[in-house]
């Protein structure tokens, strides 16, 4: 392997910390909220290296915290494979809009698809020219999110390990963070539709559906919604052309009689 020069070195550490800067809100997030999953694991009798673990091997956030709940409950492992897949079951739309992104990532590419998060997705498709379509920098960005988580469990498992004290409220980082990337989001894209779309979604599942089902047939219905939104688009965009085309050939076929 050829030794990289200095200045591909300062490159390359620039991209890292660039990286870093990115990641800094999920930092902030993902550093109290592991710490949370962390002291819950070890305070329902999860082993410290079977939280470790399920952070590094399955890193699920949500889905870690869904899954200690229900082995403090004896479940079943089939009880908490299918619970998981339900609520993990959003991220099959964060795939979809990223299969043209992450073409081509070779070698890279099947830890993009592990380590895409909730907050990793917002991440990349925030990012000014689209991250995810940088495969280099989206890993960055990936695994940076993925050490903050874990390092965020390491630091929850040690203090539950020393430590007793009420942890009521600390899962509500999530919805601070969720907050904080949104509002980021809209104002990087500046396109109102998608949010207003979500907004109304999320308060019909609300009244509509039970809270198991709330959050996939929120996701569900205001993919349905943009998706037909921009098929009307397209449908338009082509139409136009069509007539852009006609009006060309018309124009033409005047100057050549003439």
């Amino acid at each position: 392997m050829t030794p990289l020069s200095k200045a591909d070195t300062t490159s390359h550490l620039a991209n890292w910390r660039a990286a870093a800067v990115a990641t800094l809100p999920v930092m902030f997030g993902y550093l109290p909220l592991g710490a949370a999953f962390g002291i819950l694991a070890v305070d329902v009798g999860i082993p410290w290296w079977a939280a470790m673990a399920m952070s590094i091997l399955i890193y699920a956030g949500a889905g870690q915290f869904l899954a200690v709940a229900l082995l403090a409950n004896q479940a079943g492992l089939m009880e908490v494979a299918v619970a998981t897949l339900m609520l993990n079951s959003r991220h099959l739309f964060y795939g979809l809009s990223l299969l043209r992104a992450f073409a081509g990532a070779g070698w890279r590419k099947p830890y993009l698809v592990f380590s895409l998060t909730d907050e990793t997705y917002s991440l990349l498709t925030s990012q000014e020219g689209h991250a995810g379509q940088d495969h280099a920098q989206a890993f960055r960005l990936s695994a940076l999110n993925q050490l903050w988580w874990v390092l965020g469990s390491l630091a929850g498992v040690l203090i539950g390990s020393q430590l007793a004290f009420d942890t009521t409220g600390i899962e509500f980082v999530l919805t601070a963070l969720f907050i904080v990337l949104t509002i980021e989001q809209a104002r990087r894209l500046r396109r109102w539709l998608p949010f207003i779309v979500a907004t109304f979604t999320a308060l019909g599942a609300l009244a509509l559906l039970p809270e198991r089902h709330m959050l996939l047939g929120a996701i569900g219905a205001a993919s349905l919604i943009l998706l037909l939104q921009y098929r009307l688009g397209s449908a338009k965009q082509r139409t136009a052309k069509r007539c852009m085309a006609k009006r060309c050939i018309a124009k033409q076929q005047q100057r050549e009689t003439s």
